[in-house]
């Protein structure tokens, strides 16, 4: 059995926690948390990093910040994880949700000013499969308009645009650290600050709406309740686990765009008689190796390829459900139709990309499969 997905083990995540218990320091925001924030901010260049116990968390921090409340407006694409919408709703916000490109499932940003409103308080770009949506235009609609730019940077850890780290362009970030990502805590996020005006405020919402960890460095002699907030912060095992994937991320992705390329070249040929679709790397973006997808002509072959690879023991897998036709939210939607988020939630098929993959498994038993298939 091939699966889709296999969490990595670098070999030191037990004997970190094993330190992080002998410390006696296990409740968040010790030692390994600190070391970990500390490796973004010097490697990528955030003005502050906050872990969080998830990408949700990280983005409901941001909704926060960004002080959304019920009435305002927030462009969201269609094409991705609930949790880029729900962390916005709950503060009362309405989505606005944005269509895809024809060729890739990134937010259009040709058409995000037409959805502009008096009432928009905040653009959530979504960089699918790590791959960079088009932050020039978006910053400088931020700019025109005066509104807050939050980067859901799930799948885009490690990932570039102009070079410049995914993360670290919008206002605010989130990242998650789920076992189906490159680097992995089991569970985890973590909240990435470039405005200056958010790093304070961020460090008392993570804490619970509480100065505690000014008290604690000896910043004030009072530890009190001082904001909203929620306990955000992870523990120090998801932590000591996270920094030992963090110490082999440069291995990690080594094999993980081996695995990208041997898929790519491997599908060209089938892409150039127009059987498959491969992923658009735009001109200005990085690829980081977290999702190798394809997209089909319709429902129907998606669903036929990902069953005969199931009969074939290999798990392959659809990704996202348009959010602007889910049960929960299609009553509040303004009723565009909004049909290159439609046509990827119906014909893209994730293929199993993980560090333990062989190159062997990939052009031995997947690729034949899916070269039969479409010959």
């Amino acid at each position: 059995m091939i699966p889709f997905n296999k969490p990595y083990l670098t070999g030191k995540e037990t004997h970190y926690i094993e330190e992080a218990a002998r410390m006696g320091k296990l409740s968040g925001n010790g030692m390994f948390t600190q070391k970990c924030q500390a490796y973004f901010e010097n490697k990528y260049g955030f003005k502050k990093t906050l872990l969080t116990t998830s990408c949700t968390d990280a983005l409901e921090m941001c909704a926060i910040l960004a002080d959304i409340k019920a009435g305002d407006e927030v462009i969201v694409p269609s094409y991705t994880f609930v949790s880029t919408a729900v962390a916005f709703v709950r503060q009362g916000a309405k989505i606005i949700f944005a269509d895809s490109y024809s060729d890739n499932p990134n937010i259009n940003a040709d058409a995000v000013e037409s959805l502009i409103t008096p009432r928009t308080k905040a653009i959530v770009p979504v960089h699918y499969a790590g791959v960079a949506c088009d932050m020039d235009k978006i910053m400088a609609l931020a700019d025109k308009y005066n509104l807050i730019v939050i980067e859901d940077a799930a799948q885009a850890i490690d990932s570039y645009h102009k070079g410049k780290p995914l993360g670290t362009i919008g206002h605010l970030s989130a990242f998650s650290f789920h076992e189906t990502k490159n680097i992995s805590a089991g569970e985890g996020g973590l909240l990435g600050i470039n405005d200056e005006r958010f790093v304070e405020r961020a460090e008392i919402i993570w804490e619970k709406g509480t100065n505690r960890a000014e008290f604690f460095r000896g910043e004030t002699n009072k530890y009190n309740w001082v904001d909203i907030g929620s306990s955000f912060l992870p523990s120090e095992v998801t932590a000591a686990f996270l920094w030992a994937q963090l110490e082999n991320i440069a291995a990690i992705q080594a094999k993980r765009f081996a695995l990208w390329n041997v898929y790519y070249n491997g599908l060209k040929d089938l892409a150039a008689k127009g059987r498959v679709r491969l992923p658009q790397i735009p001109y200005f973006a990085s690829n980081n190796g977290h999702i190798f997808y394809i997209t089909l002509e319709n429902l129907e072959e998606r669903d036929n390829l990902i069953t005969t690879l199931k009969n074939a023991n290999i798990h392959a897998v659809f990704h996202y459900i348009s959010l602007h036709s889910s049960p929960f939210y299609i009553s509040y939607h303004d009723g565009r139709a909004l049909p290159n988020s439609d046509y990827f939630t119906n014909t893209l098929v994730r293929l199993p990309l993980f560090f333990d993959l062989e190159i062997e498994d990939i052009t031995t038993k997947i690729l034949p499969i899916i070269g039969q298939l479409y010959a």
